[in-house]
């Protein structure tokens, strides 16, 4: 039916050749569906389709496991956290057991005080605390229903149940059928998190270069960077919000100590546990200080704490964040707030507490595995991250030999 062979008048060999090509490859009759613009739309969207699949199948066998997976990222960010203060002791000279030993012990004290310290302070006061956050919400609900803005209460009452069910962690709860049956997959979480804990610190550099064991090259120098930078990054977020937490804590509470707030040490201690959820948790702690400042010295109180935990927040939103943290949350507050609503539906508090390092360790993640930070790769860096990923097999990593940085991992000769 076509010459497809005809030769073009005057056309050399070579452009007669791409023109058969040409008439070859382009079908004389109906396109290929998947050639033009929404095939290709199609295929893309069959790509992206397949990879949530198997992120929800992921998701959904961690969900499975939590009671493995929670302990494990815990005593992952712990490990990270505590990690400096062992490899400083090591390079100092100390043997490796006994800074391993003497930091495990020092975390667990600490952990242990504070834990203490907030069960104590909260637990003779909780029934009391409960109370009157409620009278206050019950004041605020009658303000709002004989207000001249129409209001449905059952929105009001979800909202109210919802916020019950956030506080008693019933997300995670809810696969517990006794109290000694949730006491008892706590416990067993709890000694888990330290066993898992005591290895990250004591084989911290061995387990590291038997997960980058099938890297190799320029890859394995990414997933160095990789995990380097998301060990700083979860320490550093850690370390800061600890310390951002203990300073609103302390200006909060001495506020309410000076309005003569009832309940302001259990308040305080609430204020030190909500800024580890950020924006979220601030804003919880805050409000339920007012409610109860509301139910105690009336509006005008409540608002005068209102306006404290605003400035507080504003201090440490604009001034205390960036010079603790650093780049350690270098993540946009939407992301932020998606990654705690996810984590929140997944796992009630404690998935609230633990989805925005997770997000800020992917997000530098990410940043690494494409060199934004590091620059390009280069044959020396490649060496360096294969001699160092042996070090790190005999537990003889640079970042714990003496006289070098602590989380030092390419070096560039």
């Amino acid at each position: 039916m076509f010459n497809i062979f005809r030769r073009t008048k005057g056309a050399p060999r070579g452009e007669e050749r791409r023109e058969v090509a040409t008439r070859v490859d382009t079908p004389q009759g109906p396109g290929n569906p998947w050639k033009d613009s929404l095939g290709r739309a199609s295929t893309r969207a069959a790509q992206v389709l397949l990879i949530l699949v198997l992120g929800s199948i992921v998701v959904f066998g961690l969900m499975q496991v939590t009671l493995v997976v929670i302990p494990l990222i815990i005593a992952l960010i712990l490990a990270a956290a505590i990690g400096p203060l062992v490899n400083w002791l090591r390079r100092k000279g100390w043997p490796s057991a006994l800074a391993t030993a003497f930091s495990f012990l020092l975390l667990l004290g600490v952990l242990g005080g504070v834990i203490t310290g907030i069960v104590f302070a909260v637990q003779s006061q909780a029934d009391e605390l409960v109370a009157s956050a409620t009278q206050g919400f019950d004041k605020i609900y009658e303000a709002i229903i004989s207000g001249p803005i129409p209001v449905d209460e059952q929105q009001i009452a979800d909202a109210q149940e919802w916020l019950i069910d956030f506080a008693t962690s019933a997300t995670v709860g809810a696969g517990a059928v006794t109290g000694i049956t949730a006491a008892g997959e706590f416990l067993t979480g709890a000694v888990l998190m330290v066993v898992i804990l005591f290895f990250f610190l004591k084989d911290g550099d061995k387990i590291f270069a038997f997960i980058l064991r099938p890297f190799k090259g320029e890859r394995l120098v990414k997933a160095r960077r990789v995990g380097v930078h998301g060990l700083e990054t979860l320490g550093g977020y850690v370390r800061g919000t600890a310390i951002i937490a203990l300073v609103d804590s302390v200006f909060i509470g001495i506020a309410l100590f000076w309005l003569g707030i009832p309940l302001a040490l259990p308040l305080a201690v609430i204020v030190f546990v909500g800024a580890f959820i950020p924006i979220v948790g601030a804003t919880f702690a805050g409000a339920l200080a007012a409610l109860v400042a509301l139910v105690s010295d009336g509006p005008t109180t409540a608002l005068i704490v209102i306006v404290v935990v605003i400035a507080v927040n504003q201090i440490e939103g604009n001034f205390l964040q960036p010079v603790v943290m650093g780049r350690s949350l270098s993540v946009h507050a939407l992301v932020i707030l998606v990654a705690l609503t996810a984590g929140t539906i997944l796992a009630g508090i404690v998935g609230a507490i633990l989805s925005v390092p997770l997000a800020a360790v992917t997000w530098s993640a990410i940043k690494s595995w494409n060199g934004e930070e590091d620059g390009p790769i280069t044959p020396a860096d490649v060496r360096q991250a294969e001699i160092d990923t042996k070090a790190d097999a005999v537990g003889r990593g640079r970042s714990s030999r003496p006289g070098r940085k602590i989380g030092a991992s390419i070096a560039k000769p």
